[in-house]
């Protein structure tokens, strides 16, 4: 088996990316098709009545938005392929019509599986416990007057229905927008008989709206928006006899195109391109279960799509709008329970945060404890007059963050604030250009990166002047947070991450270094303890696992854990299986897609991969090597995937302080390893089976909710 090995002494030189065809196809999984079997392990959650109601109800919804991205995607990526006649395949070897082909397969039974569970199991259930989304056909005459109303005073105003005639050719239809397609008869005003109207759903309109108490005799009973304007469909077309309504939706390729070798300014070139991500080419359509042939034959003419590219469902076509009604419903007995993230007792609310770490190290793992030390840290350093730069990396943290509060007030202090801001961070490029403007009129300096690779590592680096311990002269010091999540403290309560504290002296050199490439020019130069991607990452991944393995062959110890979101670099997962051969004892724990096959005899014998899917998103990146007894320990911001690997900035931290080691091997591996109720077992095929035991059921992300939150301070 072949594996890329970088000469000695180029640490630091760029490598290139795999060639798929130099390793086996049969070694590995494919993406896509991984990616809906994680899809479907999310979907499971949703149909396990241990889980309370209402997060049955937001896990169905999760993976709609899920299916939307997928489709927006990985869908259109693929069909960007097939129609440029490509027939390369990826390193499993299947070309883009086989994989299009499966996939479609794979999606469809999701979706039916989906809606099966909404309307077999969830909606009655929510219906018995008093929450009711009332079908129109079951309005009471004073509920459909209520409506009507509704109807007349807030919807009726901003809609405009088309008539489609030659007049009035087909609209532009928004990506993901509520519409619905009437078939007419009869004559207008005007004499003419399309026999067809498009009816647009403003995206202003809420898609889901409570029925007041007094109307409807419940505390929570929800009329769907689709549902009022069918029902009143024919106000719209006076005079006209109304054959059919069948709301639909279409998806779009979603993917920006922004040329950065051509481009000189990528802010105003992205600006450009943002408005056209709503109209991008049809991926996939969406209709009711009702909707006649000819009329689901014309949409899919109209939008280029053939059949296999339409679902037909039974109710809403658009579950993601049910997301926010288990927030509207007042029922912590059908939720999870609320908790109160701990924090750590070194830094109680009255301690100085700059003593505490020069003193020790600290280590955050959230949800479990507060992101608050962060806030803490910058706020800190925002508004301590010996606090001199500031700088920090943005990939996703939310349109009002305190982050950004923060960071604007210390550059109207005159603080020398420099923020690195990833523009093309998918789905998140409208909030990053607007924090970016806003930056930069508070006199910050704003950077984009380097050209051609997103800056994806989470870096926060701040330089203070304070007195020597030993001479009282003032020397400059650094403070670094290092993260395995984005700075976004909403998400910091619904991801497991983990961050790190430290003013230790050569990693801030390190974290200062990346800074010095991601705003300057120049070559890189040699960190003492970052791994970074593109340039080191990589090979000292490679060379780890090799370690491990010439370990095993030697008769000593060889064993390896990593955490992560997704596995798919082919030279990693070969590096794998070579070691596995060795003997080394591979446990991988992959949230999300997996290429790797483990458990093959002759191949993988000695690999285990898990998933584990459960109340919190599992974002962590954790990787393990025994490495003779030294028990080398790293957190990451990448996967072990192309991307993370070659086209992104990344970095890659060691957790050198013991005790701290030892938590994140008690906090963010065993624990995983040992759940047999929220795991999944992954054989050699790429299909998952879900992990049970007879004894006692253990939860990896209960029992840290328990253990972790109590034994710090109450936050």
């Amino acid at each position: 088996m072949f594996v890329m090995q970088n000469p000695p002494g180029t640490t630091t030189t760029m490598k290139r990316e795999p060639d798929p065809g130099q390793f086996p196809a049969e070694y590995f999984i494919n993406r896509e098709l991984s990616l809906l079997k994680f899809q479907q392990r999310v979907l499971a959650q949703a149909g396990d009545e241990r889980v309370p109601l209402l997060e049955r109800l937001r896990f169905l919804c999760i993976v709609s938005s899920n299916l939307d991205e997928f489709f927006e995607i990985r869908v259109a990526g693929l069909k960007e392929q097939i129609k440029l006649g490509s027939l390369a395949g990826g390193a499993d070897g299947l070309t883009p019509q086989e994989v299009y082909r499966r996939v479609t397969d794979e999606a469809h039974a999701i979706v039916a599986r989906q809606y099966t569970l909404l309307n077999g199991n969830i909606l009655p259930a929510l219906e018995q416990e008093g929450i009711v989304i009332l079908r129109r056909t079951h309005w009471t005459a004073e509920q459909r007057a209520w409506v009507h109303s509704y109807f007349e005073r807030e919807v009726m105003p901003v809609l405009t229905p088309i008539g489609l005639d030659p007049a009035h050719p087909f609209p532009r239809v928004l990506n993901k927008s509520l519409n619905f397609a009437v078939e007419l008869e009869g004559l207008d005003a005007f004499g003419r008989d399309s026999g067809a109207a498009i009816v647009q759903a403003p995206r202003a309109l809420p898609r889901v709206i409570q029925l007041p108490k007094s109307i409807s005799g419940l505390d929570h009973c929800f009329v769907f928006l689709s549902s009022i304007m069918h029902a009143h469909v024919g106000d719209l077309f006076e005079g006209m006899n109304i054959l059919g309504c069948y709301q639909f939706r279409v998806t779009r390729n979603s993917d920006l195109f922004v040329d950065e070798e051509e481009t000189k300014n990528l802010r105003a070139a992205l600006q450009g391109e943002l408005p056209q991500r709503h109209f991008g080419d049809a991926v996939r359509l969406e209709v009711a279960d009702n909707c006649s042939e000819a009329m689901a034959e014309f949409l899919l003419q109209q939008f280029g799509l053939s059949g296999p590219d339409m679902y037909r469902v039974h109710g809403l076509v658009n579950l993601v709008r049910l997301i926010r009604v288990p927030d509207w419903v007042g029922r912590p007995d059908l939720k999870y329970p609320a908790f109160r993230p701990g924090r750590p007792k070194t830094l109680d609310k009255r301690s100085d945060i700059f003593e505490v770490m020069r003193k020790q190290d600290v280590l955050l793992h959230h949800p479990f404890q507060s992101f608050n030390p962060v806030i803490d840290l910058l706020n800190a350093a925002a508004d301590d007059a010996s606090v001199l730069a500031i700088r920090m990396t943005v990939y996703r943290t939310g349109t009002d963050s305190v982050l950004m509060e923060s960071l604007l007030r210390a550059a109207q202090k005159g603080k020398e604030v420099t923020v690195v801001v990833e523009l093309m961070a998918r789905f998140d490029e409208e909030a990053n250009l607007s924090i970016a403007a806003r930056l930069e009129e508070a006199g910050a300096h704003v950077v984009y990166g380097v050209v051609g690779y997103k800056t994806h590592a989470k870096m926060l680096l701040i330089v203070r002047r304070e007195d020597s311990d030993a001479t009282r002269v003032g020397v400059l010091r650094r403070y670094v947070h290092l993260g395995t999540g984005n700075y976004h403290p909403r998400t910091s309560r619904l991801y497991t991450d983990f961050g790190l504290l430290t003013a230790n002296e050569e990693i801030g050199a390190d974290v200062n270094e990346v800074f010095k490439q991601l705003t300057g020019l120049g070559r890189a130069g040699e960190l003492k303890h970052l791994w970074q991607a593109p340039f080191t990452l990589h090979s000292n991944l490679i060379a780890a696992i090799q370690a491990e393995a010439d370990a095993a062959r030697a008769g000593r110890k060889g064993r390896i854990i990593a955490k992560m979101n997704s596995l798919l670099e082919p030279i990693i997962i070969s590096a794998l299986y070579e070691a596995s051969e060795a003997g080394v004892q591979i446990d991988l724990i992959v949230r999300g897609v997996c290429a790797l096959r483990p458990g093959v005899s002759g191949l993988s014998e000695n690999i285990r991969v898990r998933s584990v899917v459960g109340r919190f998103l599992e974002h962590s990146r954790i990787f393990y090597f025994y490495a003779d007894g030294q028990e080398n320990t790293y957190l990451a911001s990448a996967d072990w995937m192309e991307r993370n690997a070659f086209r992104r900035i990344e970095v890659c931290f060691p957790v050198l302080d013991g005790r701290l080691k030892r938590r994140v091997m008690k906090e963010g591996l065993r624990p995983y390893l040992q759940d047999n109720a929220q795991a999944w077992s992954m054989d050699g095929s790429g299909n998952y089976a879900a992990v049970s035991s007879r004894r006692t059921r253990s939860i990896a992300q209960e029992s840290l909710l328990l253990d972790l939150a109590a034994s710090t301070l109450a936050h």
